[in-house]
């Protein structure tokens, strides 16, 4: 008698799906070699926890650059990794430490290589590949500029072309025998040098954004980077798009229909049945009449029902914009159902986590930039800085708000004697967001004029040039 075979189980489409450990074991086949995770994995029993548990969080390994830029193509992935990048640049930054002329001239010089695009690109592709690499662009006469540390003196006039981004598959990391066996090194398992082409280049020529880096164990398998975005995203946003395509199916598909008839004579017949049900489908909806044997056959109709499907499909976009670590509503462009928070912790998060975008990743990146400009340009005795404006945008009844606090409080110090009206004249010619800052200087003479009066006739000296003048 032949032993039957038992039917291997099906998988499903999510991860959670495969519970059988050979199939997740099946996931960690693309393992690299080299990589640290092989033998994490086939240690899973030590681990102190079950080891399907164990293997299934081991099978979340790098999922690679060209399926990064797969995944990059879906629309919520992309704007899951772009939509930090512009919020982040909306309101811009000013340039300080520098003189005003010299100011003008390098927002000239920005506006020419387009810096605001790449510093979006910077963010944008740092989170679709778990790392991004600029390159500040030097033609040197040293035929070894970028093999040597990074010295500003060496950028001589006219030397600077810009910025340059790499995509990180077209880089090699090459590690020097103290970064890789000295674990006291300040540089320990961060590569040395890169190699683009033929070029070779020391880390201080680049800056290097790695959103969601990875401990040292783990970066040999990233290849130095660190975790993109798309892979810590991808399965959610499946499960939200096969959700978001089931509400369609489900509204032509709620009706089920039942026809009560003998079974065993359908059977017996089962073409004549199949045409019969076949040509009742075709009457199957709301404008069709249906007819049917009241002695012999009976029909019931079932309605799924459709109420809270809406919060379903929206709340697995919500775990989207979770992992994203960006507001549902920001993500979505709509107000999500479902959720009775008002939304303001999300955005004071989103808030925070602009800002550090701004602080750690793009300041630096410009400031080196801001310098280069200058050496470029034979201007060494200037060190430019960057100052970010405020993210939130107030609108304009909150700024009549603002500006009225700002008078009142004005009002306030006049009173005490603490300034006088040019103070607050100065004040509002200096403030960007006042109604009144082109004004214009007073006269100088005005002022000697105030200041005679003031000693012939011991009186308060007047509160406009015209006034001035007269008493003259």
């Amino acid at each position: 008698m032949a032993r039957k075979r038992n039917k291997p189980r099906r998988g499903g489409w999510f991860s959670t799906d495969l519970s059988l450990p050979s199939a997740v074991q099946a996931r960690t086949v693309g393992i690299a070699r080299d990589s640290a995770l092989g033998p994490i994995i086939k240690g899973a029993p030590d681990a102190g926890m079950p080891d399907s548990q164990f293997q299934w969080y081991g099978s979340q390994s790098f999922i690679g650059y060209a399926a990064c830029a797969v995944l990059g193509q879906h629309w919520l992935i992309d704007k899951s990794c772009l939509q930090p990048a512009r919020d982040a640049l909306r309101h811009g930054y000013e340039i300080t430490g520098v003189s005003e002329e010299v100011k003008a001239r390098l927002r000239e010089l920005e506006k020419r290589q387009r810096l605001n695009d790449k510093l979006r690109e910077f963010v944008h592709f740092g989170r679709l590949f778990g790392i991004r690499i600029a390159l500040y662009s030097v033609v040197s006469p040293d035929p070894e500029y970028y093999e040597k540390p990074f010295n500003p003196d060496g950028v001589g006039a006219g030397c600077y072309r810009g910025l340059v981004q790499i995509d990180p598959h077209w880089c090699t990391a090459e590690l020097d025998a103290a970064s890789l066996a000295d674990p006291t090194c300040p540089h320990f398992y961060e590569p040395l040098y890169y190699r683009v082409g033929k070029l070779r280049i020391h880390r201080s020529h680049l800056s290097i954004f790695i959103p969601y880096p990875v401990p040292d164990l783990l970066k040999p398998q990233y290849k130095w980077g660190g975790v993109p975005l798309p892979q810590r995203i991808y399965e959610r946003v499946y499960a939200a798009e096969r959700t978001a395509n089931e509400a369609p199916q489900l509204a032509m598909t709620k009706r089920l229909t039942a026809l009560k008839t003998d079974t065993a004579q359908a059977m017996a017949n089962m073409s004549d049945f199949q045409q019969k049900l076949q040509d009742w489908t075709e009457l199957r909806d709301n404008y069709g009449v249906w007819a049917i044997d009241k002695e012999v056959e009976d029909l019931a109709q079932f309605d799924v029902s459709l109420a809270d499907l809406d919060a379903t499909i929206m709340t697995q976009y919500q775990l989207v914009a979770a992992v994203a670590n960006v507001p549902v509503t920001k993500l979505m462009g709509t107000q999500v159902p479902g959720f009775n928070a008002s939304g303001e912790y999300e955005e004071t998060s989103y808030r925070e986590e602009l800002e550090s975008i701004q602080s750690n990743d793009l300041s630096p990146l410009i400031e080196r930039h801001l310098l280069l400009c200058l050496r470029s340009v034979g201007i060494t005795d200037q060190i430019p800085g960057v100052s970010w404006s405020p993210l939130d945008s107030p609108t304009a009844e909150e700024w009549a708000a603002i500006n009225k606090t700002k008078a009142e409080t004005a009002q306030i110090y006049a009173g005490i004697g603490a300034i006088d009206g040019y103070d607050v004249r100065r004040q509002l010619m200096g403030d960007p967001n006042s109604d009144w800052n082109n004004l214009q200087e007073l006269p100088d003479e005005a002022d000697e004029s105030m200041l005679e009066a003031e000693e012939q006739h011991g009186e308060q000296a007047p509160a406009t040039v015209e006034q001035a003048a007269a008493v003259r």
